[in-house]
């Protein structure tokens, strides 16, 4: 994604009260699902280290059953 509207900050870690947190909700309700999705894509690459050209090492995710 070549969108540089989304940025993540891997070094800052802060905590919220329940009306910051609130406020950060309302935030992303009042944008457009394609908005959500595509924050939500960029993070999933940045978190994975791939980009929309590349796929997801599928092999480093570990699904079991819990019985």
């Amino acid at each position: 994604m070549t969108n540089d509207s989304y940025r993540i900050k891997r070094n800052e870690v802060r905590s919220m009260t329940f009306q910051e947190s609130d406020d950060h909700v309302t935030y992303w309700e009042d944008k457009t699902p394609e908005e959500r999705l595509n924050a939500a894509c960029f993070l999933i690459n940045q978190i994975f280290s791939v980009t929309q050209h590349t796929k997801v090492d599928k092999k480093i995710i570990d699904s079991r059953k819990h019985g």
